[in-house]
């Protein structure tokens, strides 16, 4: 009897032993997939994403409209995937149209590369 609640210890502290490192494998592998999907300032999120009321909110909260991710402004993002509403909201709160990345492009070089024709007609009149 001693040997089988010995051997049935054993058995269950082994058990417990592999479901916590398999749990915590799992956790560590969903950090590193969200991680993936988050890249970039939130403010630049929210731009690709085209959620204009968070774009609102965050420079309402006093998110820099010029940081850079990625080398590119939330500017140049919304221009790229022509958010035109985002662009006048950005412009409003100071982003600045000219302003360029390490490869020497714009906003409007953006918009021009993604034949976005709403986002360079008004950065065209800039």
């Amino acid at each position: 009897m001693k040997k089988s609640v010995i051997f049935l210890g054993a058995a269950l502290l082994a058990f417990a032993n592999v479901s916590i490192a398999s749990n915590s494998t799992a956790v560590k592998n969903q950090v590193a997939v969200s991680a993936v999907y988050d890249e970039g300032t939130p403010l630049v999120v929210a731009v690709s994403k085209g959620d204009i009321e968070v774009v609102k909110k965050f420079i309402e909260y006093g998110a820099n409209v010029n940081e850079r991710s990625d080398d590119m402004s939330p500017l140049m993002t919304a221009a790229r995937y022509n958010k035109v509403e985002i662009i006048k909201v950005l412009l409003a709160a100071g982003a600045r149209p000219n302003d360029k990345n390490e490869k020497g492009y714009t906003a409007l070089k953006y918009a021009q590369l993604s034949n976005a024709t709403e986002a360079i007609a008004i950065l065209k009149n800039l």
